[in-house]
């Protein structure tokens, strides 16, 4: 079985792992001092946490996870509603050259997540909310004043 690897630099171990046990609904398949690591099944991945400088958010652009349909999205949207977490939804919006469908939550680093389906090419690059800890995504930076600060601050955009 092939699964991606990610490895994250996490401030908040303990908050950390409990944010990805509900995220993925699974435990971690091991625990070591400042290190856990899930063995994921759906998606194939392989989530490396390991504990870094206290008070430093997590550092990335965008984490995603493609699936196949839009029920596949409304489905995650409405299990990590009822996990408690907080969720942003975007339907049919243009980004990174793709309409899509997607639902983002954010972990307790202000890692963002999407779960995401592309409903169609698009010939724009599009202006889906930008990621507030770096430039990346598709989005070249930009700020989305009019969206819910629920899901915590920032989005990214999918590819």
């Amino acid at each position: 079985m092939s699964r991606v690897q990610l490895a994250l630099n996490v401030a908040d171990l303990e908050g950390s792992v409990a944010f990805y046990s509900r995220l993925f609904g699974v435990e971690p398949a091991k625990r070591r001092p400042g290190y856990a690591n899930f063995a994921i099944s759906e998606p194939p991945l392989k989530l490396v946490l390991i504990e870094g400088e206290p008070g430093q958010d997590t550092r990335l652009d965008h984490l995603g996870v493609e699936v196949t349909s839009t029920d596949q999205v409304l489905a995650a949207t409405e299990r990590l509603k009822d996990a408690g977490l907080a969720t942003f939804e975007e339907n049919d919006t243009s980004c990174c050259y793709a309409l899509q469908d997607k639902v983002w939550v954010h972990g307790p680093g202000k890692e963002p997540w999407e779960v995401y389906t592309v409903k169609a090419d698009a010939e724009q690059m599009g202006n889906s909310p930008a990621i507030e800890n770096g430039p990346g995504g598709c989005c070249g930076g930009q700020e989305d004043s009019d969206r819910s600060d629920a899901a915590g601050a920032g989005c990214g955009c999918g590819a």
